[in-house]
This record gives structure tokens, C-alpha cells and sequence, in this order.
């Protein structure tokens, strides 16, 4: 296991009913004015709009709000966002929404703070040292972002989908209600159980099959807790418990817990965001779905041991003295679990132009390149 250092300072409110502390709890950190930022009108349509409103007023805070976050979220809306924050003088961001809308938020509030666009914190050319406070009240179960110390952002002008992490991203605090996620639709549903599923997947398959066994068993169980939770929200989305694991496994899943002592690379990551960077109708999770089977079968003898107890601890391959049988159906049976949750499993479903890969497997390599130019200097 490799040194390493563990940070989770979010607060986490978890359960039935928390949203309505949520003025209480803004109250207690001593702010007095906020910004409510959100998604579209799903908010308003469930009710969850009004209890928040009113949660606020009762402790007596003032509020802007910002709505109209999309799916894969984008800098010009993180613009008007800086420039409402730093007009308005709010002293923290509550964000209402899933994993774009805490994205939106942690840039706005790195924005708020320069007197430069933020775009330059995901491009790297600018590190964050100071923000405004975000808060979440979480409403679907997929990025993990409630807790993580990451922020991707999409650019809508270059195409360019861009993440940094900083331990400024992380939330202050973060409200989960499984109730909440009832509403999600399947497709979104489906879509949240593949990012989890590939944020813990992504940390497990480390560079080799050095010992760790503590990270390593806690990965692999939080993986047949999300895949046996997966099937039954699909099959009853109201279901208190299914919906409550995948609500928790969200945020361990992306908050550094699984990757404890690893050397990893979020590869099937970095391509996704490439594909829905220049699709913007690709839904993140449906684009892991795509790309994780032909990755994983590329990628297996780099790591055999961690696929084979992959397909025998979570997927339930029977034993064979053929390790390499037995990972070959362990890929294939998680190919099969993302296609019965209605999932693409390949580019071509997603409508990905062939034409395009070339420039897909380009900008994917943005990392690669920037350290040859820096080595051949």
C-alpha cells in the first residue's frame, strides 16, 4: 500500500426529511445570504423548491438563485453565476440538484474569488486558493460530487470538457435524502448506477496487483452492494433501502475512500469526457457504459488478480482453473448488467460518428501531451 493522505471534511445529513434543517443548518455556519443554483424545473415540480424556500425564510436568510443548470454543465452559465455571486455579496452557493449542479456551483464559487475566468482552474493554468462555501442538497445518486474534490466543466464555446480537483471543491456540507431520488427517471437512474459503479471501478483497477487488500475489499463491496441495488430501483424506483445504498455508495465511491494507497488513472473517465464534451447529448454514465467493456478488454492482463475477483466476488463467475475464462465472462457479464439497465454498451449506440475518434483519442491525451512538452523543454 502507498503513502497517502485522506481528506473528508463534508458534513453529512443523511436520511429521511433532512432537507427541511437545511435553514438551521446555513443558519449555524453564521451565513446571512446565499445562492440557491439548480437545474431546470424538476426542483419546483416535486415540492422540494417551496420546502427550501421556506426553510430559509423561517431563520430569516436572504437568497438569490441561479437556475438552468444542463447535463455535462457549462462555463457560460458559470460566468453569470460569478457575476450574480459577486454582485449580490452572498456568502455561500447551495446547490440543488445532482452532480452538474455541484460542478456549476464549485466554479462559481473559485470564480467568485478571481478577477479571471475559472475556466482556467480546469485547464490548469490557475490553482484555487480561496471560494465561496457550497452546500448541497442532493437529488440524484450518480456523481458523487457531494463530497469529492472534484469539478468538471464543459466549455461550450471550445467543446472542451474539463475536471481539477482541490480540496476547495469539497462541499461544506451535504444533505441526502434517498427520498428524494424516487422521481429520477430510469434512463437517469441507470445512468447514476454506472458512474458510481466506474468511480470505484476506476480506483480498483490500479496500476498492477500490489497488496491492497483493506481498499481493495472495501471497493469490491461497495461494487455487489451497487449492482445488486441497481436491479431492484429498476425494478421498484421507490424502494427505501435500494435507493438509500445507492444514495451512500454516491458519495464513498468518489470521495478518495476507494483508492486509500493506490496508483490510478480515471482512464474510461477522461475519453468519456471527451465524447460528451463534443456530444453534449451523451449522458455521462451512458458514455462509461459505453466505453468500459472494450476498455476493460484491453486492459485485463495489466491486472488480472483485481478482474478475477471482480467476476467471482461481485459477478458471480463460477471458479475455473482458466483465470483468463473466467475474467472474459466476468467483463462479459457486467457488459450485459449495463445493457439490462438500459445502457448503451458501445460508441456507436450513443450516435458517436467514427470520424470523430481520432479527435476524441486526441483531446483525451491533453495530459500526456501538456508533460511531453513540458519534458522536451
Amino acid at each position: 500500500m502507498k503513502n497517502f493522505m485522506y481528506y473528508t471534511p463534508t458534513k453529512v445529513y443523511f436520511g429521511k426529511g433532512e432537507e427541511l434543517k437545511v435553514g438551521k443548518i446555513i443558519k449555524e455556519y453564521g451565513f446571512k445570504k446565499i445562492m440557491l443554483h439548480y437545474g431546470k424545473s424538476s426542483i419546483k415540480k416535486s415540492g422540494l423548491y417551496d420546502k427550501v424556500v421556506k426553510c430559509l425564510k423561517d431563520e430569516e436568510i436572504e437568497f438569490v438563485e441561479l437556475g438552468g443548470v444542463e447535463p455535462n454543465p457549462k462555463l457560460s452559465l458559470v460566468l453569470k453565476g460569478v457575476e450574480l455571486a459577486k454582485k449580490e455579496k452572498v456568502e455561500m452557493i447551495l446547490a440543488i440538484g445532482g452532480g452538474s449542479v455541484l460542478d456549476s456551483s464549485k466554479s462559481i464559487s473559485a470564480g467568485a474569488k478571481v478577477d479571471f475566468s475559472p475556466w482556467k482552474f480546469s485547464i490548469g493554468e490557475e490553482i484555487v486558493k480561496d471560494r465561496l462555501p457550497v452546500g448541497s442538497i442532493l437529488t440524484i445518486s450518480a456523481a458523487g460530487s457531494d463530497m469529492s474534490n472534484s469539478c468538471v466543466i464543459t466549455n461550450d464555446e471550445t467543446l472542451e470538457k474539463r475536471g481539477f480537483s482541490s480540496d476547495f471543491n469539497r462541499p461544506l456540507f451535504s444533505i441526502l435524502n434517498p427520498e428524494l431520488t424516487y422521481t429520477v427517471n430510469p434512463w437517469q437512474t441507470a445512468c447514476g448506477v454506472v458512474d458510481i459503479m466506474m468511480h470505484t471501478l476506476e480506483r480498483y483497477f490500479s496500476n498492477g496487483d500490489e497488496n491492497e487488500e483493506l481498499t481493495d475489499n472495501l471497493a469490491l463491496g461497495l461494487l455487489k452492494a451497487v449492482y445488486d441495488a441497481g436491479k431492484v430501483v429498476m425494478a421498484d424506483p421507490t424502494n427505501y433501502d435500494a435507493r438509500a445504498t445507492l444514495m451512500w455508495a454516491n458519495s464513498l465511491s468518489h470521495n478518495g475512500l476507494t483508492g486509500c494507497g493506490k496508483v490510478y488513472f480515471m482512464a474510461v473517465h477522461q475519453i468519456e469526457h471527451e465524447v460528451s464534451g463534443m456530444y453534449d447529448s451523451v449522458s455521462h454514465g451512458a458514455g462509461l457504459a459505453a466505453l468500459w467493456p472494450q476498455w476493460a478488454m484491453n486492459s485485463y492482463k495489466a491486472s488480472p488478480k483485481r478482474f478475477l475477483r471482480l467476476a467471482y466476488e461481485v459477478l458471480g463467475v463460477d471458479y475455473t482453473p482458466d483465470e483468463e475464462k473466467a475474467i472474459i465472462e466476468g467483463i462479459s457479464r457486467l457488459k450485459a448488467y449495463f445493457k439490462s439497465l438500459g445502457m448503451p454498451v458501445t460508441l456507436r449506440e450513443l450516435g458517436v460518428d467514427k470520424n470523430s475518434l481520432p479527435d476524441i483519442a486526441w483531446n483525451a491525451m491533453f495530459r500526456a501531451r501538456e508533460s511531453y512538452q513540458i519534458s522536451s523543454l
